[in-house]
């Protein structure tokens, strides 16, 4: 399993954010992290112990709304304020050990995902110790394109992901699968897909993948970053490049997509989409933050995630950032290489992103 204490390196505990809607799998996930024998201490953050079925079994002290586990990791409910969660959690501390080796927060019913991911952000005391690790999201493979038809927050759960898990994929044909992750793709080009069988995914595809981490943004993979169509299919299509999150999750996913209202039939006209931007000239640095930080200000209600390595003229380190809605992150991360290409390329996935205007906006900047 991956480690997750580089995060801890800093102090900080590696926060996973697990999205999926019912009947995906998050329950069979989290109940395999609380019981498994992996030697971490995990803290799993739900909306109601109820959904997760603990086995009174395996739960060897209850303290309020805190249920310590017999493999040393504990559970407990979010009503109401998640930094009040987080914070009570932190004063579990052991004396000079870090609280826990991860906390995952899952988010069944929380109707909004931007909340969740800026919580992370925004509040100092959160922020001090906790670092925001990645947004994960579980989907089931033989129901996900009715969801996806049906459902706004199912698509957009996906297009906030840094990672999707592909779950029940015994339960789909293998063409049923291609046209899936196809779709998913198009929804989402920069999350990586993982395909699993009864929720039984390695913990290091979900733990630990420092989606967040500017400096671990690795480059988004040209054969996607060259077209605005996404990648075809195969794992090296992927845009390797883990990436950063929010969340959401509804309870009333169990509808089914005859309604009329908001399904988009099967032509899957999806209302998000990822644009992929690139240039081959050097830009002009504050020309291109400014355009950023206006589209940002003016469109980011519909923006759910950017990423971007920029080629800055005059500037010998590549400027890396992405963005939550409003939420920038930016920072001169290490030296291009002396035989690396030096290009400048981007992803926006967002709602009905004006794929030409972004274009013009992005070449504009150009030095």
């Amino acid at each position: 399993m991956t480690d997750t204490s580089s995060a801890n390196a800093s102090g900080k505990i590696p926060v996973t954010v697990l999205t999926g809607y019912l009947g995906a799998g998050k329950t069979t996930l989290l109940n395999r992290i609380l019981t498994e024998d992996h030697g971490k201490r995990y803290a799993v953050i739900v909306n109601e112990f109820g959904e997760i079925g603990i086995d009174n079994d395996l739960v060897v002290g209850a303290d309020e709304d805190v249920f310590e586990m017999n493999n040393g990791c504990v559970c407990c409910t979010v009503r109401g304020d998640l930094i009040r969660v987080v914070s009570g959690l932190m004063k579990r501390q052991k004396p000079g050990a870090p609280a826990f080796d991860a906390i995952i927060v899952e988010t069944t019913g929380l109707a909004d995902p931007g909340p969740v991911a800026q919580t992370f952000f925004v509040d100092d005391d959160v922020k001090a110790k906790t670092t925001l690790d990645s947004v994960t999201a579980l989907v089931d493979a033989k129901h996900v394109m009715a969801r996806l038809d049906d459902s706004k927050e199912a698509r957009e759960q996906v297009a906030f992901a840094d990672r999707i898990i592909l779950n029940k994929t015994d339960l789909a044909t293998p063409a049923e699968l291609t046209a899936v992750e196809a779709r998913l793709r198009a929804l989402n080009p920069l999350a990586p897909i993982t395909r699993a069988e009864r929720a039984n995914v390695p913990l290091d595809q979900v733990l630990g993948l420092h989606g967040f981490d500017l400096e671990r943004i690795l480059d988004i993979h040209p054969a996607f970053a060259s077209s605005g169509s996404g990648p075809a299919h195969g794992e090296d299509a992927h845009v390797h490049d883990e990436h950063c999150g929010h969340d959401h999750d509804h309870d009333h996913h169990a509808h089914d997509h005859d309604h009329g209202h908001g399904a988009r039939g099967h032509d899957h006209g999806d209302d998000i989409k990822g644009v992929s931007l690139s240039l081959d000239r050097p830009m002009n640095g504050v020309k291109f933050t400014a355009w950023l930080d206006k589209l940002l200000g003016e469109k980011g209600q519909d923006i759910l995630r950017a990423k971007g390595i920029i080629d800055v003229q005059g500037e010998d380190r590549r400027l890396v950032f992405q963005a939550v809605h409003m939420i920038l992150e930016g920072d001169l991360q290490r030296e291009w290489g002396k035989t690396e290409r030096r290009w400048s390329r981007a992803v926006f996935i967002g709602r009905d992103l004006d794929e030409a205007a972004l274009k013009a906006g992005f070449e504009s900047c150009a030095a």
